[in-house]
């Protein structure tokens, strides 16, 4: 009996820590990317393959010159040009990475950064955006694609029978 106690509440842990795609995502240390509370123009959208059509992070409105903000506490990984969109990519610990475009840098690779620490302002130009601006937000562990929004939402819990 106590054993079996014991696996309940060891798969409860386990659901905790990896019942979230972005497990270390523990709530209160990830805010939004975009000062209060932005609307979301287009939902993530992840590919049935890593090559094929998706969308690899949310669409968030605002307007240009608005500062955009570190989600969570890292380390710049690379701010300038990709494609010749202006981006931030900011490296998390537990293996996360975010990026935010476009967004005109204000900061520099190899900078530390703590949550809500402005990353540059955001500029016009994200083709598909509905808004003024949209400020496309991704996420990613390792290689694969997360939805961002999976950073300010609570873990779920799962209740396991104790028979």
């Amino acid at each position: 009996m106590l054993r079996a106690r014991l696996l309940v509440l060891l798969a409860a842990v386990v659901c905790l820590v990896g019942g979230s795609p972005a497990a270390s995502a523990a709530p209160g240390l990830w805010g939004w990317p975009l000062p209060g509370d932005p609307v979301v123009t287009r939902a993530f959208t992840p590919p049935p393959t890593p090559y094929a059509a998706g969308h690899r992070g949310v669409d968030l409105a605002g307007a240009a010159g608005t500062p955009v903000l570190a989600a969570g506490a890292g380390v710049v990984a690379f701010a300038g040009l990709v494609a010749g969109r202006p981006v931030v990519s900011v490296v998390h610990p537990g293996g996360l990475r975010t990026t935010y475009e476009p967004v005109q840098p204000a900061v520099a690779a190899g900078q530390a950064v703590a949550r809500g620490t402005p990353l540059g302002v955001l500029v016009d130009g994200h083709a598909g955006c509905t808004a003024a601006a949209c400020l496309h937000w991704g996420l990613r562990r390792g290689e694969v694609y997360l939805d961002p929004l999976s950073l300010l939402r609570p873990p779920r819990v799962r209740l396991l029978p104790w028979h």
